[in-house]
Order: structure tokens, then C-alpha cells, then sequence
């Protein structure tokens, strides 16, 4: 999952980036209003992370523009705004969820996934191949010998494929998922984690389409 964090609060923006990628998400964090809708323009999210009172551009301001491109990105309001009038604005402008900070940190990442799981249709969270068996709710991977243990970059990989299975991602698509903005990208990154995950879970379980990218086949 690959989530863009729009908060000019350093304390709130540093534990919520920290929570996150203790969980694997990527977080591309940004600190003003209209260094995030330029991200919006230009990046692919899973889901928005959107403080109200930023400079620059406010948050309200930001996720009308995006409504208006018809955008369905989820999006998540936290603010310390909560009178409801506010509340009712921002849910009417295109919000998918609200927390009023402060919040924690485990019901947050608890409201994103369930957020992202809706955005992507996917009202069971197993993903099943053969006796591969993916649970995208508690990250767990198992087949008919049990538990397999992945890393951390390998469930990153493995997480962007089974949420859209049958559709190719490009090497591109997928370095992004794993390091966002925030990291140097290792020139064969993708490929030695689709060879981590390969070893584990079967050679077939990954389809290479040549120059195209990688998939997972529709179960």
C-alpha cells in the first residue's frame, strides 16, 4: 500500500510516517497544501492521509480539486477541527472517513485498510492460488505446509499483486510501492524480491509479462 500523508504538523506527520512503515506502507509525507495536490497530479496513491489546516492550500480546497477530476483515491481527514459543521463539509466534499486528532495510531491504520480494501472492491480479504493463501487483513501467507514468513519489502511486492489480480505492474509501479519518495531505489529491487517471493510461494505464483511487468493470475 502506498499512502501520501499531507500534515504540516512535524510531531503528528513523524509518528503517523513511523506507525505506517512499521506496517509496510509506503508514505510519501509532504508538509504544505500545495506541495500535496501537486503530488495528487502527479503520483498514484492507494489512499490520501489529509490534515484540514495546511499553508498554502487547505485541505477542503485540496480534496474538492481532486473530486472534481473524479478521483475515487480514499481519503481520510485528521484534524483537529471537530466542530461538526466542519465535519459535514468535509464529508460532503468527498471524504471518505474522519478522525479529530487526537487519534490512535492502531485505529487509524485499522480505518486506511479498511478504506483501501473498499476502494479496490475487495469484500473478502483472501486471496487464494492454488493452496496459496493470502489474508491482506493480517498480512499472513500460508500454504498446505503453513505459515510463510515474508520480509517486509517481499509483502510490499506481494500485496501491490494480489490487489489487482490479472492487471500488470510495471517495474516502475512497483519501485514506487516499496520506496515512494523517500529512499534511494536499488537498481534490481523489484526483480530480487519477486525472487524472494518466487522461491516461497512457486515459480508460476508471479507471471513475468516480458517488457510489461508482473502479475498475479484472477482466481
Amino acid at each position: 500500500m502506498k499512502v501520501l500523508l499531507i500534515e504540516d504538523d512535524v510531531m503528528i506527520g513523524e509518528n503517523i510516517e513511523i506507525a505506517l512503515r512499521s506496517e509496510s506502507i509506503t508514505v510519501d509525507w509532504l508538509r504544505d497544501g500545495q506541495a500535496g495536490d501537486a503530488a495528487l497530479s502527479t503520483g498514484t496513491y492507494d489512499a490520501v492521509l489529509l490534515d484540514l489546516g495546511l499553508p498554502h492550500k487547505d485541505g477542503i480546497s485540496i480534496l474538492q480539486g481532486l473530486r472534481r477530476k473524479g478521483s475515487s483515491t480514499p481519503v481520510m481527514l485528521i484534524t483537529a477541527r471537530d466542530a461538526i459543521h466542519e465535519r459535514v463539509l468535509g464529508l460532503n466534499s468527498g471524504a471518505d472517513d474522519y478522525l479529530v486528532k487526537p487519534f490512535d495510531l492502531d485505529e487509524l491504520i485499522a480505518r486506511l485498510r479498511a478504506l483501501v480494501r473498499r476502494s479496490r472492491g475487495q469484500t473478502d480479504q483472501l486471496y487464494k492460488n492454488g493452496d496459496i493463501v493470502v489474508n491482506t487483513l493480517t498480512r499472513q501467507v500460508s500454504n498446505a505446509d503453513g505459515q510463510i514468513t515474508l520480509s517486509a519489502r517481499e509483502w510490499t511486492v506481494l500485496d501491490a499483486l494480489v490487489a489487482r489480480p490479472g492487471a500488470i505492474l510495471s517495474r516502475s509501479q512497483l519501485e514506487e510501492r516499496l520506496y515512494g519518495w523517500s529512499g534511494d531505489v536499488e537498481s534490481n529491487a523489484v526483480e530480487v524480491y519477486i525472487h524472494g517471493l518466487r522461491k516461497k510461494l512457486g515459480q508460476q505464483f508471479i507471471v513475468n509479462v516480458r517488457g510489461l511487468g508482473y502479475m498475479v493470475e484472477k482466481t
